[in-house]
């Protein structure tokens, strides 16, 4: 028996009735539904499948296998009963919106530079599309710009299967060779295209493209796209966060951009004057101790981490010592640096670690890490000179 594929014929359909032509339990305590006619759309050709109800039960998945259209439920029906089937029309107008402003963009860029789409998903939160050639982002907004144009002029989308002897003269996109009907796609002076999916019935109804993303991928690049509601939404959102950074920056939207430059080159020139005082402190520290001691153990309050190393370091290299660890932190927390120049730092390091409770590592002249230790505990395992006995 052939299934009746209302997607194919009617893709705004929402609402549907039909006959359970057979129903199967499956051991996850879900149902296999197979009906006389479906409008749900089985995943397949990058584009995810559709959810709704049948009945007072939830479909949960929709799959295709052997030409039959698998709907899985919550709950079973019995052969011959009739049911009444709910899109959830949210979900598949959005996928609609993206399958075919996918197919405009596709088409302008086989158009335009020869390249083909290898690769299509529709994630939750974006789509994705692969060419197998390089394009810069400068000639991707021209074809954004291109295709939004085609949106613009609300064209029909037809989508048909032609006849043999039609199909042979038509030059259409295709992913993979087709045996049997060929269902194509037509936007005019956009794409023609051979696919399965559903699509919105004039380009109008995509709302907008916008690429988001692009990025070089296996010999070619990646794109990120949104379109219609996911594109308002993705734009919203941006646009909230714009409105508080220009709250936080006293700078107006359009200036927002320069004058988070201004606070970066305000914060660098801090943290170089920070850095300078440090090592103004760090000087002084290193007059204070005694040369060519066998080993030194120091703790600074609240040092961070990367001054921290630049201080053990600095102990090293004037040496203070043969071997330095240097501390920072609090009781039961301790952030350390251990530096020398004459033993292997990573392989003491990692015996500080298992008798002080740590975890870091390092390699032959410095290691660093934390310690879950007590001051008085790594007081006590330094004065055992724990590096001699390994």
């Amino acid at each position: 028996m052939k299934m009746e594929r209302l997607y194919e014929q009617k893709p705004d359909i929402k609402q549907f009735d039909a006959q359970v032509i057979s129903c199967e339990g499956t051991e996850n305590g879900t149902y296999k539904v197979i009906l006389d006619r479906t409008a749900f759309y089985p995943e397949g050709g990058g584009q995810p499948f559709d959810t709704g109800t049948l009945g007072d039960a939830r479909v949960i998945s929709i799959h295709e296998k052997d030409n039959y259209v698998i709907h899985e439920t919550d709950k079973p029906f019995q052969a011959g009963e009739n049911v009444h089937g709910i899109i959830d029309w949210d979900r598949r107008f959005i996928h609609m919106q993206h399958h075919t402003g996918e197919h405009l963009f596709s088409g302008l860029v086989c158009q335009h530079y020869g390249y083909h789409n290898v690769g299509f998903h529709m994630g939750q939160e974006m789509v994705t599309i692969d060419f197998d050639g390089i394009l810069t982002m400068e000639q991707v907004l021209e074809l954004e710009k291109e295709a939004n144009e085609l949106v613009y002029c609300n064209i029909p989308v037809e989508a048909w299967y032609p006849p043999a002897e039609e199909l042979h003269r038509l030059d259409y996109r295709s992913k993979k060779e087709i045996s049997g009907p060929v269902r194509l796609v037509r936007i005019a002076g956009g794409d023609l295209c051979a696919c399965c999916g559903t699509h919105v019935s004039y380009t109008g109804e995509i709302g907008t493209i916008k690429i988001t993303g692009l990025k070089k991928y296996k010999g070619g690049v990646r794109l990120e796209m949104l379109c219609g509601r996911k594109a308002l939404m993705d734009y919203e959102g941006k646009q909230e966060q714009v409105m508080k950074i220009s709250g936080l920056l006293s700078a107006k939207q359009p200036e927002v951009a320069e004058a988070v430059e201004k606070v970066m080159k305000e914060s660098l020139e801090k943290d170089g004057e920070i850095a300078r005082l440090y090592q103004q402190i760090f000087d002084l520290k290193c007059t204070l101790l005694p040369d060519n001691e066998d080993s030194l153990l120091v703790f600074e309050k609240d040092l961070p981490s990367v001054q921290l190393r630049k201080f053990a370091d600095m102990l090293c290299r004037q040496q203070k010592a043969n071997l330095v660890l240097a501390c920072s932190g609090e009781d039961g927390n301790y952030q350390y640096v251990l530096c020398t120049m004459s033993e292997d730092a990573g392989r003491l390091a990692k015996q500080l670690n298992e008798l002080l409770r740590g975890k870091g590592n390092g390699k032959k002249i410095i290691a660093q890490g934390i310690l879950f230790a007590s001051r008085k505990e790594i007081e006590d395992v330094w004065s055992q000179e724990f590096w001699k006995k390994l």
